[in-house]
């Protein structure tokens, strides 16, 4: 049996954790996986606790797996430059659902998306000039940067008859 003393300070350590948890997300977004992690981590491994923790920043709405996804779609599209290819698998490695990931992806501005990956191909084409596989490390780059074959086999043709 726990003693009252006992149950107290584990309400005191839950209540720290759930906290902690709060100003962590109140200054980026974080998907439920990340935190689950973090409140796994910080309560020693007690799963339930840790479900409550993260269902209760669910319900305050300090955790949003779609908000989440909305961010990094916009960020990774727009900062780094990922096709939504790498986008769609690397938020699937975050735990974040399907469905979700489905609603998230037409935040791409598909318009600013293709001059970016556009921008990026003329810049490695530069560094690529004489070069004997110079389509195929076009090809390789763009495919790697989670763009589609259809997209990037049209801009690169363009650019080598453009020569």
């Amino acid at each position: 049996m726990i003693s009252d003393e006992g149950k107290d300070r584990g309400d005191i350590q839950l209540r720290k954790v759930t906290d902690r948890l709060r100003r962590l997300c109140s200054k980026r977004e974080y998907c439920s996986a990340d935190i689950l992690k973090k409140a796994l981590v910080a309560l020693d491994g007690d799963k339930k606790a840790a479900e409550g923790v993260l269902e209760t920043l669910r319900k305050e709405k300090f955790v949003d797996d779609f908000r989440f996804a909305r961010a990094f779609v916009r960020d990774k599209s727009t900062l780094v430059g990922w096709g939504s290819g790498k986008i769609r698998y690397m938020l699937a490695a975050k735990g974040v659902g399907r469905d979700v990931i489905d609603q998230a992806i037409p935040c791409i501005e598909q318009e600013k998306a293709e001059q970016r990956l556009k921008r990026m191909l003329e810049q490695k084409f530069r560094t690529l000039e004489g070069d004997s596989q110079c389509r195929l490390k076009l090809l390789r780059f763009a495919l790697g940067r989670g763009y589609s074959y259809d997209q990037v086999n049209v801009l690169i043709e363009e650019m080598l008859n453009n020569k």
